[in-house]
């Protein structure tokens, strides 16, 4: 194998793939990235056997081939490198050269054949999407995934392809977060299954604003092909969580009896600012809703109180709700809508936050102290 490649174009390949590689594994070849070369193009995979990978970069391929070499040590060298030109070059033993203006480095690899192989799926499960929809999607769910490891099915977002759309559920018991998009989907697409914490952080890193993403599934496994309008794309391979999603319809509260409209960004200082003044012990903030006015407050004694108040359009009975700070800041965070709406039945039933579009987050109070 022997190829010419610009520092860029590397170094935006193994930066796509190498998050994935264990530092502490038993198999050495998992420490290291495959590197195919073919007309035109360099092709990086890398893996720890849940997550795999792939990114094809251009090159100037003058002799095309395959290896494995340490991605780390690879990513290192060429990061360092002053040249913006980068000849690569592996014998049958596997030693990869790196050589670029005055440097020269040669990289103990191992042979291609031993890497784990890819997966294949069938065409018929499938559905496309916008990039940018997708990372929205996942933006608006994967805070809630629950990092409990007791309650594994948790661990990761619910994905559902049913009737013309995309439903991604995340809930880590104490509160649930749902979104859905319509897409095109034909009967065989129809299915659910559950995307680890891990493939749903690399989606988020690795989606963009342009290009399309493709979802193909199996039974144990699911795909996703980020491409982008140049040409330049990601493919991401992850095995399923097995096991049966919580029917999460059935948490999601009835008929509210208030609605409360409210400013995205100023509820949200104001519970940050209030967060400020809770402790491990007492972690709570305090909503309490009169004639409109939100007053929303916390109290621990070992480090004193906070009081906010905020202008709302309340005309209901005077009502007090408490909720984790956390729990309301990182939805608040995930969405980008400048209005939200916070619905209410009583103090004790969970509290549900939408906004003008298919989103929908139910929270679970704390006990009022």
């Amino acid at each position: 194998m022997n190829l010419t490649i610009t520092k860029e174009q590397i170094i935006h390949g193994l930066q796509a793939v190498q998050n994935v590689v264990s530092t502490r594994t038993t198999l050495p070849i998992l420490s290291n990235v495959l590197l195919e070369a073919e007309s035109g193009r360099l092709k990086l995979t890398a893996t720890d056997l849940d997550v795999t990978i792939s990114c094809s970069v251009e090159a100037q391929v003058k002799k095309g081939g395959s290896t494995t070499v340490p991605v780390k040590k690879l990513f290192g060298i060429v990061r360092e490198l002053s040249n913006s030109e980068i000849e690569l070059e592996v014998d049958d033993k596997n030693n990869c050269s790196v050589r670029a203006g005055a440097s020269y480095y040669k990289v103990n690899g191992l042979a291609a054949e031993e890497y784990p192989p890819m997966p294949k799926f069938k065409e018929d499960k499938k559905v496309s999407l916008k990039q940018e929809t997708m990372k929205s999607m996942l933006r608006k769910t994967s805070f809630a995934i629950s990092t409990d490891e007791s309650r594994y099915v948790l661990n990761g977002i619910f994905m559902s392809l049913k009737e013309h759309k995309l439903t991604m559920v995340a809930t880590d018991g104490r509160r649930l977060a749902l979104v859905d998009e319509e897409v095109e989907l034909n009967d065989q697409s129809h299915g659910e299954f559950i995307v680890p914490a891990k493939a749903v952080n690399e989606l988020n890193r690795l989606l963009q604003g342009v290009g399309e993403v493709e979802i193909k599934y199996s039974e144990n496994q699911a795909a996703f092909n980020i491409k982008d309008e140049k040409g330049f794309s990601i493919l991401i391979i992850s095995k399923l969580i097995e096991g049966n999603y919580p029917n999460y319809r059935q948490v999601i509260p009835g008929e509210a009896k208030e609605r409360v409209q409210l400013g995205r960004e100023e509820f949200l200082h104001a519970l940050r600012r209030a967060e400020i003044m809770t402790s491990e012990k007492s972690n709570s903030v305090k909503l309490t809703f009169t004639k409109n006015n939100l007053a929303i407050t916390a109290n621990s004694p070992e480090v004193g109180e906070a009081r906010e108040s905020i202008a709302v359009n309340y005309k209901g009975k005077d009502m007090a709700i408490a909720f984790n700070p956390k729990y309301m800041i990182d939805p608040l965070n995930a969405l980008a809508e400048d209005e939200v709406f916070f619905e209410l039945i009583d103090e004790l039933s969970p509290g549900v936050l939408k906004i003008n579009g298919p989103f929908l987050y139910v929270v679970m109070p704390m006990r009022l102290s």
